[in-house]
């Protein structure tokens, strides 16, 4: 069964990922990012732009020739149903990922704005109703005193 995660209280959802992608390339993971099409190019070009010493390769599941999106370990995706594979799936999105079961892991990341929140509850509920165990990473820093 699918291990479900909720990254929340990410200051910035393209920033989070793109830590997180990093960490999840190092190690070796194949990941599918799924979200919007504004959201993803905004990740897209993030992802070249955000750290002048790191570089994570990545495609669009649309990139030609198809072998470019099978050995790529990022793929943006708008829809995580014909993933090249089944690794991880880190959702951006407001929906529950369709294919999402596929995989052997999912991390939904959520910002503070309130409507992102509020779509963050609903899959929430989706994935309970449905019996799978959700962890929770609260991303806000702590405070010291």
């Amino acid at each position: 069964m699918t291990e479900v995660t909720f990254h929340f209280n990410a200051p910035d959802k393209v920033g989070h990922a793109c830590r997180l992608l990093r960490k999840a390339v190092a190690a070796g993971a194949k990941v599918v990012v799924t979200g919007e099409a504004a959201l993803l190019s905004e990740l897209d070009v993030a992802l070249w732009t955000f750290s002048p010493l790191d570089f994570i390769p990545h495609c669009r599941d649309s990139a030609s020739p198809a072998a470019v999106v099978a050995a790529s370990p990022v793929v943006l995706a708008e829809s995580a149903r014909t993933a090249p594979h089944q690794h991880v799936l880190v959702n951006l999105g407001a929906a529950v990922p369709e294919g999402f079961e596929r995989f052997e892991r999912l991390i939904e990341v959520v910002t503070l704005d309130e409507a992102d929140r509020q779509e963050a509850r609903r899959r929430w509920k989706h994935y309970a109703d449905r019996g799978y165990a959700i962890e929770r990473a609260d991303l806000a820093p702590r405070e010291t005193g």
